[in-house]
């Protein structure tokens, strides 16, 4: 249990490994995404990263990504619309008039890179702030205790749930 300084704020080192690395993920989010905004990536949520995970390897269906979101096709066509409206993603062929194809659309493989470098800053910053080594030994350990509650394949399968 944390332990409570005299002004009621919770000590950071009195927290949890699961807590510490949820807020620490939280935080970084936000930072990208504010990053993000700034660089022109307007409207975009967090939310909408789980439908860029799954855009990555190329086009597919509002049924297939309904499936791997783990929600209806109502919700995932939502949120596709939503990221067509702001340019991200597009329309592409099937092949079959019945089935609807989606893909990232230039910008949104801009944004993913634009993501991706500004993950890249952030990661040397912590580098240059905490040493390498201990970025490197953090890194690990995060990875070995994923693994150990079960959730490396998940991740590694580009099958993470949103958060309901």
């Amino acid at each position: 249990m944390a332990r409570r300084v005299e002004d009621g704020a919770v000590r950071l080192e009195s927290l949890d490994l699961g807590h510490l690395a949820l807020f620490v993920g939280q935080r970084l989010n936000e930072q990208v995404l504010e990053a993000l905004h700034a660089a022109g990536f307007a409207g975009l949520r967090q939310s909408h990263g789980y439908v860029f995970q799954h855009l990555l390897e190329g086009p597919r269906s509002i049924s297939e990504l309904a499936g791997l979101l783990e929600v209806t096709q109502q919700a995932a066509s939502k949120s596709v619309a939503e990221l067509e409206a702001l340019g991200y993603v597009e329309k592409t062929e099937s092949g079959d008039a019945r089935v609807r194809h989606v893909a990232l659309s230039p910008r949104g493989r801009a944004c993913v890179e634009k993501s991706r470098a500004l993950r890249t800053a952030l990661h040397k910053r912590f580098e240059r702030q905490h040493g390498a080594q201990a970025v490197e030994s953090t890194r690990r350990l995060l990875a070995r205790v994923l693994t150990s509650l079960g959730g490396a394949e998940a991740v590694t399968r580009r099958r993470v749930r949103a958060p309901r």
